[in-house]
């Protein structure tokens, strides 16, 4: 046996090994490098995305196989209608789909007030028909925010003209009492197109060219010199008609796509209506307005051309709600679970305003109904993401983006515009801004999902020319090329909500989607109806869209951003190279 005060030999080296273990621990731990602090969306993303087929196949026997997507769209459109900025059907919706979403089982649903927005309005009946040379029903609607006849009035129809301010003279005091024609009459094409269209294989392999040249730009630059010639003199027209007591104005329905403006389908919108912002208290409209089916304007048009006397009988009753209403986006999440990712946010949306002469089924009743059906999706299969996923349905998208561009205003960040003579004529989403202001939250949220092209079922996705995303997308997209999903284009695609977030640095997205008819008739129309919604397709896109949302919000890192944008270099970047041409000579301005 051992002696009590000896020890063996092993015990003897341990005790000399961990005063010299812990010393060693100590230095290591001195030496330690610090955590990385790097955004995930900064690092190096993986080769191979980690994909859960199992929840692939899951949520498409939900989507697919148990949809709900078409009661949300009849309650939705058939039970409280257009949904018009401002208007107590607006108010409506935001309720209604906050309400929906609590039901569901979603946490913290509620309504975001973005900001005073103008008048509130409802139309509750517009007529317009013929009584001599010959008695007709004519198709037609009150343009937004028109005020009211207050009652029948009937009156000689004249076709005014006014391009530039020469030529208001020819027709002062020649108006009171006239209901006015304002426009020129159009061409309307046979269809000999289809009004309901899908992308073939080939126009996907154009789309996913990215196209290196300026010719997008030229154009877009042309229609801009024709929108702001037409931005001057609305205002200016809309008041000389007031002045000269014009009993009411009549403007002629544009063409959509492939001639599908024709058979008494109405375009009602900004466009139509008289003015360039109808809506706010100080640019009230002082004058009746409606817009016309073209083939109903044709023929008034015709006869007072042929100097035939027209005499036309009308009723435009509208009703305003106040001069000073609010906002509101509605919001709601699905927590997330997990201890390090739980405060980054995946999000998904679209807009819920619509315009008023249909009852706003595929814009954008189609993308709102689809993103609360990403959300029942997952909570009903009771997904537990790791990352938070937040809904937003968004209030006055179609007056320039207001709901979403407020609430990225509030959270993520701003870019002000400049206040400079030459750029405050301007309409805000044409000036140019500051510097790009950069609040906290705006580094934890991951993506913007966003569908805004109608009911058309998806074929890809816009990578709003983030390149980097493009590997990732190409992996999730594979096992849905059943679904038709097979294209990735690096180009931007413009004029809705996630622009708002591809403006501050969020990587901000909007699918491809088949065009059925949503350019050719429903667009803004009064065909714009639960109708032209496509069961099948709106099942594909919500789908899709969950399986989205549901990869972005499992994965270890946020999704790769572009650089953040520096729009108050925009002109410097673009501006030539100075003092390139060695045998340049100076301007004569620029030598004094």
């Amino acid at each position: 046996m051992f002696d009590r005060c000896r020890r063996p030999m092993s015990a003897l080296l341990l005790t000399v090994a961990i005063p010299a273990f812990a010393a060693f621990a100590a230095d290591k731990a001195k030496t330690k490098p610090a955590e990385d602090t790097t955004p995930s969306y900064e690092q190096p993303q993986p080769a191979t995305e980690n994909l859960d087929l199992t929840m692939y196949q899951r949520i498409r026997e939900e989507g697919l196989a148990h949809s709900k997507i078409m009661e949300y769209g009849s309650a939705l459109t058939d039970d409280i209608g257009p949904r018009l900025t401002g208007s107590p059907n607006m108010a409506k919706a935001n309720a209604w789909t906050r309400d929906q979403l609590t039901a569901m089982g979603c946490a913290n649903a509620h309504l975001e007030d973005w900001g005073e927005f103008g008048m509130g309005w409802q139309q509750l009946n517009t007529w317009v028909r013929m009584t001599a040379p010959d008695t007709a029903v004519f198709i037609a609607q009150a343009t937004p925010w028109s005020p009211s006849t207050n009652g029948t009035v009937s009156g000689e129809a004249v076709y005014v003209n006014i391009q530039s301010d020469a030529d208001f003279d020819q027709y002062k005091g020649k108006l009171a009492g006239k209901i006015v024609l304002l426009g020129e009459m159009r061409e309307v094409p046979p269809l000999d197109k289809v009004l309901f269209e899908r992308y073939t294989d080939k126009e996907l392999e154009e789309l996913a060219q990215y196209p290196v040249n300026d010719r997008a730009a030229a154009d877009m630059q042309a229609r801009l010199r024709t929108y702001m010639q037409r931005y001057r003199m609305v205002d200016k027209i809309a008041q000389f008609l007031a002045d000269e007591k014009a009993a009411a104005v009549i403007r002629p329905s544009r063409d959509g796509k492939n001639g599908g403006g024709s058979g008494g389908t109405i375009f009602d919108d900004n466009g139509a209506a008289l003015g360039r912002q109808p809506y706010l208290a100080d640019h009230k409209v002082k004058v009746p307005v409606i817009v016309m089916a073209i083939e109903s304007y044709g023929r008034v048009y015709r006869l007072l051309q042929a100097h035939v006397p027209v005499t036309l009988e009308m009723d435009v009753e509208t009703k305003f709600t106040g001069d000073h209403e609010h906002g509101f986006d509605t919001v709601a999440e699905i927590p997330g679970t997990d201890p390090k990712l739980k405060d980054e946010v995946v999000m998904v949306g679209g807009h819920l305003d619509s315009w008023i002469a249909g009852t706003g089924a595929t814009d954008n009743g189609a993308g709102s109904i689809v993103a609360m059906e990403v959300m029942r999706i997952l909570n009903a299969l009771q997904v537990k993401p790791r990352r938070t996923i937040r809904i937003a349905l968004w209030s006055g998208e179609e007056q320039g983006l207001y709901g979403s561009r407020g609430y990225v205003k509030q959270h993520f960040g701003y870019a002000a515009p400049l206040n400079t003579p030459d750029q405050a004529q301007l309409p805000e989403f044409l000036r140019k801004t500051g510097p790009l202001e950069i609040k906290p939250e705006q580094k934890v949220v991951s993506g913007y999902f966003n569908v805004d092209n109608g009911s058309g079922k998806i074929r890809g996705v816009y990578l709003q020319e983030n390149a980097a995303i493009a590997p990732i997308f190409e992996q999730w997209i594979a096992p849905l090329k059943d679904l038709g999903v097979t294209t990735l284009s690096m180009r931007n695609t413009g004029g809705t909500d996630h622009l708002s977030f591809d403006a501050v640095g969020i990587p901000g997205f909007q699918f491809i989607q088949d065009d059925l008819d949503y350019e050719s008739r429903t667009h803004h129309s009064n065909q714009d109806v639960y109708e032209r919604l496509q069961p099948a397709d709106l099942k594909q896109i919500a789908t899709v869209e969950a399986i989205f949302v549901y990869n972005a919000a499992m994965r270890d890192q946020m999704l790769p951003r572009k650089p953040l944008p520096h729009p108050e270099l925009r002109d410097q970047q673009n501006a030539p190279l100075p003092n390139l041409f060695p045998g340049a000579v100076p301007p004569a301005d620029e030598k004094k």
